[in-house]
């Protein structure tokens, strides 16, 4: 106990000054009975500063474990920072190379491809919305009669992509996204916050009504 509150900073208070010696020294006196009690050293903790010791103790070993805990998670398997959500989460899909992985008709909702290497993947009808696909590489990917609304692709190249049927109503396109060479015939994209050069390229080659919204392409872009 006294290594413990050593330790712990803890502080005793000091035995109380010993007052003048009686008198009356005769070892029956009140008076001899009365110096010797005051005078004894109190060196003991009170209850409650046990109880205090206790709690502390506790709550060491607690923080201990939680942080033990949180490092066996973090470092156990690097690739758990990586992967994606929805259904197909189970597999590792942010920062990959996906080069002409086949995701035709899969819910991949919120799925993660952050910095992913797309090029000829095949997205034909999945639904990805709120999926992110930034600064990942969709050269030549099939995002025909995609579900792309609110889909993030900030600075992704998506050059000589399929986009015809897609759905990016509210998508983000901000950065250095291109669409050059992309097939967008009946592609929505109301409220797609393009660039202006990247919209004048896109109405150049704009056409079609996209299936399921029933708007003209050229009208979601905003062209003359």
């Amino acid at each position: 106990m006294a290594a413990l509150i050593g330790r712990l900073n803890l502080v005793v208070p000091p035995p109380p000054s010993l007052s003048p010696l009686p008198s009356l020294v005769s070892p029956n006196s009140s008076k001899w009975r009365r110096f010797l009690s005051a005078s004894a050293p109190r060196t003991s903790l009170s209850p409650p500063q046990c109880s205090s010791v206790s709690e502390l103790g506790e709550g060491l070993g607690r923080a201990t474990a939680v942080a033990l805990l949180a490092s066996s998670v973090f470092f156990a398997d690097p690739a758990l920072a990586f992967k994606g959500g929805g259904p197909y989460g189970a597999e590792v899909t942010r920062g990959q190379d996906l080069t002409g992985k086949d995701f035709s008709g899969k819910t991949l909702i919120k799925q993660d491809f952050k910095t992913s290497i797309l090029r000829q993947a095949n997205f034909k009808g999945a639904k990805l919305l709120g999926a992110s696909f930034f600064d990942a590489d969709l050269t030549g990917a099939d995002l025909s009669d995609a579900d792309l609304r609110g889909a993030d692709f900030s600075l992704a190249n998506v050059t000589k992509a399929n986009l015809s049927n897609a759905n990016l109503e509210g998508a983000l396109a901000t950065g250095n996204t291109s669409f050059r060479g992309s097939n967008i015939n009946g592609a929505d994209f109301t409220d797609v916050p393009l660039r202006e050069d990247q919209r004048e390229y896109l109405c150049k080659v704009a056409d079609g009504v996209n299936p399921v919204t029933g708007n003209f392409t050229r009208d979601t872009l905003l062209c003359d």
